[in-house]
């Protein structure tokens, strides 16, 4: 009995403690409710007093389809893509990737999805008005044009890598790199592969191992060497302008010798005499008359590309002006204040000046006689790589080369590099095509449906690369040029001020931007108005 009545006291305690938690939640529900309706209603009565605050601003739509474009970008690396790698930044590099379809290739990190573009330069050097920069007629910037600049317009992100390229293994399909610049991270040098790799890394000074050339000599080459010359012709300047400075020693100072008698060191020869003629007469008229040009060229005549009146026409110009042109002359040696010459009656002569600029050849770098090393039995011409008809390297399929750096039968100029480097990006485009046919036959199932593919792969035809020669310009100083051009399938030669409007019109079309354009404009009448500066550092 006590048992029982011990029982239903429990469960009569059990029911008052769940009706008293029962009524506690209820209790709490009901005070929480009415909390929340005097909240609502003092945010109501709040907000009928406080204005709204104003929405956030609307993203626009040009911005929001480049952030979208992005994303999607950076998450569509297609793997059944090529990898291709571009190594230089000259004339046939931009212009291969100027007309290149990004589209169709991949790099070799899954980070970014296009082409790899490596150079020790970040820049495309517009090498034709490189003498203008270094007589102070152009400013250096306004003939530079950023490969970024390039870059940022295409329709897949181009990986571009400031780095020299230090060896191409043409078996494994790697290059590798490395960073020689001042500042370096921890990681200065990588090796990367390729499945296509366009080789265009130019040329670099021929010396002919003349005595003295690269230890006091002045190259006319890359952006560095026309600022060195510039300062060192100021330098001179200055020098022979010094208070007590024998007349001997003035005539020396101010006695520029330039080697070549090329296009570049007649367009050279030609810029300093108009530096001479419109700057240094009111800047420093005592020494003008002194100033001598001198040009020296081992051929017998010079601008040999162009045709006989034009070189008889720039002949008598020079003489006009006062630069002595010495044909049949070989430079045996350069001291640090002379050039010993050896004339065409054999008889060396040590000739005191005050600046050498050797503008007389190029030769191969040394990372190309290496990759031709490495192919023996398809590269056997020491001037350079040996191309077939599609300017593949012969040996291997799949490295193409471009430029100063081959061995063709063209003259290594800027027009020759630019028109291999537009018929490359057509050939990139039939050859992605190509190869995406392939993957595709690949997995095809049916029969007939690899029968499709097998003709249409045989249907892409590669055709081979023809130069077509526009003409020659060339720049000879007191505001005359000479132009050869076919037209209509003869030649026409032209020389005088007219051509020389001609010659500017010519280069600033071919200037790769507007922003280049408008840059060296300005400079021309920069120089018009006020003339060259002759300040130093």
């Amino acid at each position: 009995m006590q048992a029982a009545r011990h029982v239903r006291f429990m469960s009569t305690s059990r029911s008052l403690v769940c009706s008293h938690v029962h009524a506690q939640k209820h209790f709490l529900r009901a005070s929480t409710s009415r909390a929340q309706s005097r909240s609502v209603a003092s945010t109501a009565a709040a907000a009928s007093q406080t204005p709204p605050p104003p929405p956030p601003p609307s993203q626009g739509r040009w911005r929001y389809f480049l952030q979208t474009l992005g994303r999607v970008t950076l998450v569509t690396f297609d793997p059944s893509k090529k990898t291709l790698v571009i190594l230089g930044s000259g004339w046939g590099a931009t212009s291969l990737l100027k007309g290149l379809d990004t589209s169709d290739y991949n790099t070799a990190c899954h980070t970014f999805n296009s082409a790899i573009v490596v150079s020790p330069k970040n820049f495309f050097l517009f090498t034709p008005l490189l003498p203008s920069v270094a007589v102070g007629t152009l400013n250096a910037r306004s003939i530079l044009q950023p490969t970024r600049y390039l870059t940022r317009h295409k329709e897949r992100q181009v990986l571009v890598i400031e780095a020299e390229a230090k060896e191409v293994d043409p078996v494994k399909k790697t290059v590798t790199l490395s960073d020689d610049s001042e500042i370096q991270g921890q990681i200065s040098s990588t090796t990367i592969p390729y499945d296509y790799l366009v080789y265009a890394v130019g040329a670099e000074t021929q010396t002919f191992g003349i005595p003295g050339v690269r230890e006091h000599a002045c190259f006319m080459k890359e952006l560095h060497d026309a600022e060195k010359m510039q300062r060192r012709f100021l330098d001179c300047v200055e020098s022979a302008a010094f208070p007590g400075q024998s007349d001997e020693e003035k005539d020396r100072l101010l006695h520029m010798v330039v080697v070549g008698g090329g296009p570049t060191g007649i367009e050279l020869s030609g810029e300093l005499r108009d530096f001479l003629e419109e700057d240094l007469k009111s800047w420093y008229p005592e020494l003008a008359s002194r100033i001598r040009i001198t040009l020296v060229e081992a051929l017998p005549n010079v601008l040999p590309s162009f045709s006989k009146e034009l070189i008889a026409y720039t002949e008598r110009t020079f003489k006009e002006s006062d630069i002595e042109i010495l044909t049949k002359t070989m430079v045996r040696k350069v001291n640090e204040k002379s050039v010993v010459l050896k004339g065409p009656d054999g008889v060396e002569r040590e000739v005191p000046c005050g600046m050498v600029v050797w503008a007389a050849g190029n030769t191969s770098r040394q990372i190309t006689r290496d990759l031709m090393a490495k192919l023996p039995e398809g590269q056997t011409n020491k001037r350079g790589i040996t191309l077939d008809d599609h300017l593949r390297m012969k040996g291997a399929r799949d490295i193409f080369a471009i430029g100063d750096c081959t061995a063709s039968s063209y003259a290594p100029t800027a027009q020759v590099a630019s028109q291999q480097g537009s018929y490359l990006s057509r050939v990139f485009k039939l050859l992605a095509k190509k190869d995406k046919l392939e993957a595709d036959l690949s997995h095809a199932e049916i029969s007939e449906e690899a029968e499709k593919l097998k003709k249409q792969i045989d249907k892409i035809k590669l055709k081979p690369f023809h130069y077509s020669h526009q003409g020659s310009l060339a720049y000879i100083g007191s505001d005359k040029a000479i132009a050869d051009l076919p037209i209509f399938g003869r030649e026409w030669t032209s020389g005088g001020v007219a051509t020389f409007m001609f010659w500017r019109s010519a280069y600033l079309s071919t200037l790769f931007s507007l922003r280049n354009r408008s840059l060296v404009a300005g400079d021309w009448v920069r120089v018009k108005l006020w003339g060259r500066d002759v300040s130093r550092e």
